[in-house]
């Protein structure tokens, strides 16, 4: 019996990638740019192909900069709130904005699940599909994301790993415990911690100023947690360096709200395991196959209709 695999695509991430991966002249027979269209439908036939998911689904930043993690910590993602609203905003042009509803449509005419939860990001929405799915032992879990604070979600136990495609798709890696500790020196149940200590700067996650990788890795190694470092470095006798105490006690405002603001919510309302299942075939084919000719889907179509097939 085939093993049940629950593929969660960090949906803007991809064709985010994809925009920038493949050129421009990708255009529509009416000449509109189909460039990140495309390139998320080959991601998605790589994926199946060399994953074989059984169910799927395009999680959604329904809210790329959502308001309580601002209200949090207001540094989050400042830097793309000049430019227009979406995921990496300021690095968004028009021509990438344009393509969303082109790839809402294709998905939805594909039956691959969109899902999003308001005032979330895909992230939150990942996080709690993985946990309440491992929660049943009903699947395993596959994330692919080029984020890497997905990597908290990472558990061998529970069967979730990471398919990391910051490197690109063609080079992407397997991220489970063993990965994530060669990598770090830290647990992945560590890495919120690890991600607040050392910052995130492409997020507006300023992290504790002097506490690099290597500091955050030996601290959380010496005492297991954020809170244990924060005990520890409350006593003189502590076992943390008169430095290093004197920095985190710097940033104590900042510690006390930033591990809300990393940590992907689990517990949001998402839907069941069945209502994800991998369709083999286009849900809607005549709508599937009119957007691949207006859209001139190409190939690009082509080959995603072959990997839902489970052809080579």
């Amino acid at each position: 019996m085939t093993e049940s695999r629950l593929m969660l695509l960090d949906t803007a991430s991809l064709y985010f990638r994809a925009f920038h991966g493949l050129p421009d002249t990708l255009r529509s027979p009416d000449g509109r740019p189909v460039n990140a269209v495309r390139g998320l439908l080959d991601f998605i036939a790589r994926l199946v192909t060399d994953h074989r998911p059984t169910h799927l689904a395009c999680c959604w930043d329904d809210a790329w900069r959502p308001a309580w993690r601002v209200a949090l910590l207001d540094s989050y993602k400042t830097h793309r709130v000049d430019a227009e609203a979406g995921p990496d905003a300021e690095e968004a042009p028009d021509a990438l904005n344009a393509q969303v509803p082109m790839i809402r449509a294709v998905l939805d005419a594909l039956g691959l699940p969109i899902v999003g939860v308001a005032d979330h990001e895909a992230d939150d929405v990942i996080g709690s599909l993985a946990a309440q799915v491992a929660a049943t032992g009903a699947a395993a879990v596959d994330v692919v994301t080029g984020d890497r604070d997905l990597f908290q979600l990472v558990d061998d136990d529970a069967r979730v790993r990471v398919i990391y495609v910051g490197r690109g798709i063609s080079r992407a890696e397997l991220v489970d415990r063993a990965w994530v500790r060669q990598s770090y020196g830290i647990e992945p149940g560590a890495y919120v911690d690890f991600s607040v200590l050392r910052g995130d700067p492409s997020d507006g996650i300023p992290g504790v100023p002097g506490i690099g990788v290597k500091t955050a890795a030996a601290l959380l190694t010496a005492h297991g947690s954020l809170d244990g470092i924060l005990a520890a470095a409350s006593r003189a006798d502590g076992g943390v360096a008169p430095g290093v105490r004197a920095k985190l006690a710097a940033a104590i405002d900042y510690l006390a709200v930033a591990g809300d603001v990393v940590r992907v919510v689990p517990d949001l309302a998402v839907p069941d395991l069945d209502a994800l299942v991998l369709p083999s075939a286009p849900s809607d084919e005549a709508e599937f196959t009119r957007l691949t000719t207006e859209y001139g889907l190409g190939g690009s179509a082509e080959r995603v209709r072959k990997a839902l097939q489970h052809e080579a």
